[in-house]
């Protein structure tokens, strides 16, 4: 096999892309090309930290947001950097020239060249690492590879499952967004979005860039959340569009929008970005399935829902939809070959799953909000549709 010209690759991806490229070999450097002229190497601050980093392709972000993709290959590792989405400020420039002991009359040259690095996502500086990690490590990896943290995937659908289920409790109803005209999305992930084919949008951001949206903000991390508050956005567009509730749709974005605002940690925002997308598809995916097997059963599930602190009666929900009872009750049966009555304690049953398992709520506060008459009554149904009491249960899931 022909041996790798690793100063030939160094040049190309400096040359082209217009990013410092260093490569060290052992740990040492042995090349560096640079289009820029910079007096002195910002990696020299962090490189110790670099060089710690033995994934075959990760990247290390800076105080300040700006970014190194590293691939490592062998006895060689490629560092590619610093590069950021938009151009850092004067003052944090000046900031990094002080740290780099840049004498005071060099210091405008150095941060003329450091804005002349071109600006580039993370994301499309890992792309771009990708396709070299398969040139050299005959792997190939996608964004999702990089980006995507099973073990925080699963703290945000337990946080996000126990903030549903504190909502239930809270007396703020009045739900509100303010909507604007944004950036152009790809259309095809909307579009799975509209239609719920939350697999099929797996694939898609496994293997493709991320969502491209313009430069609203000339700060990294403010940048990356309004990113992230714009894709939102279209997404919950989407989501209506595909049939999910205004109300709902609008609720689930501000939580997310809410979490995204309280983080300051690059990676968990691009987690919670796919965690975003999913979660609305599958919401979506939800309400078609049901509406595929019958608009009544669909019409039904989306009131008990609405109705789930109430206590819902078949007379009620008849009268709601122009019905008689006994047309309401055969017809139901005739289409969900379940009695409407089971079909509302069945709901209200996993709606009771979920606040024993998220929430501390007493089982008391839990019967009152779901709108049974009574504990007992409410023990009684709950060990009917899951065979066991509601403590048992909670207790299971707290050990």
């Amino acid at each position: 096999m022909q041996s790798i010209d690793y100063n030939y690759i160094g040049t190309i991806i400096g040359s082209v892309f217009g990013i410092p490229t260093r490569i060290y070999k052992n740990n040492t450097l042995i090349f560096y090309y640079s289009t820029v002229n910079l007096i002195k190497d910002p990696v020299s601050i962090y490189q110790a930290d670099i060089l710690k980093i033995t994934d075959q392709i990760s990247y290390f972000m800076t105080a300040h947001f700006c970014y190194y993709g590293i691939v490592n290959s062998d006895n060689y590792k490629i560092v590619i950097g610093p590069a950021s989405q938009v151009p850092n400020s004067t003052p944090t420039l000046r900031d990094l020239a002080m740290q780099l002991d840049i004498p005071g009359d060099d210091t405008d040259d150095f941060i003329i060249a450091m804005q002349d690095i071109t600006h580039i996502p993370l994301e499309s500086l890992m792309q771009i690492l990708c396709l070299l990690n398969y040139i050299l490590n005959d792997e190939k990896r996608f964004l999702h590879d990089v980006f995507i943290d099973d073990a925080i995937q699963k703290q945000f659908i337990e946080s996000m499952n126990k903030h549903d289920a504190e909502m239930f409790f809270s007396n703020d109803t009045n739900q509100s967004i303010v909507l604007h005209n944004t950036y152009n999305l790809e259309q095809n992930v909307m579009n799975m979005v509209r239609k719920g084919d939350y697999m099929a949008l797996t694939g898609v951001i496994e293997k493709s860039t991320a969502l491209k949206i313009g430069t609203m903000s000339d700060n990294q991390l403010r940048q990356l959340k309004n990113t992230f508050i714009a894709t939102t956005t279209l997404v919950s567009r989407s989501a209506i569009h595909g049939g999910m509730n205004p109300d709902d749709a609008f609720t689930l974005s501000d939580s997310y929008i809410q979490k995204c605002e309280s983080s300051n940690d690059y990676s968990r925002i691009i987690n919670l970005r796919y965690r975003m997308l999913i979660d609305f598809a599958r919401h979506v995916n939800q309400l078609q399935e049901a509406g595929a097997k019958s608009q009544l059963v669909s019409d039904v599930a989306n009131y008990i829902d609405h109705h789930m602190s109430e206590t819902i009666t078949v007379e009620a929900m008849a009268k709601e939809f122009y019905m008689s009872r006994s047309y309401l009750s055969k017809r139901f049966k005739a289409e969900s070959n379940i009695t409407l009555t089971d079909f509302i304690l069945n709901r209200k049953t996993e709606e009771a799953k979920h606040l024993l398992r998220y929430t501390d709520q007493p089982l008391t506060a839990i019967s009152l909000h779901l709108g049974f008459s009574s504990p007992g009554h409410f023990s009684r149904v709950f060990r009917k549709y899951v065979s066991m009491s509601p403590s048992d249960y909670r207790k299971k899931y707290l050990n």
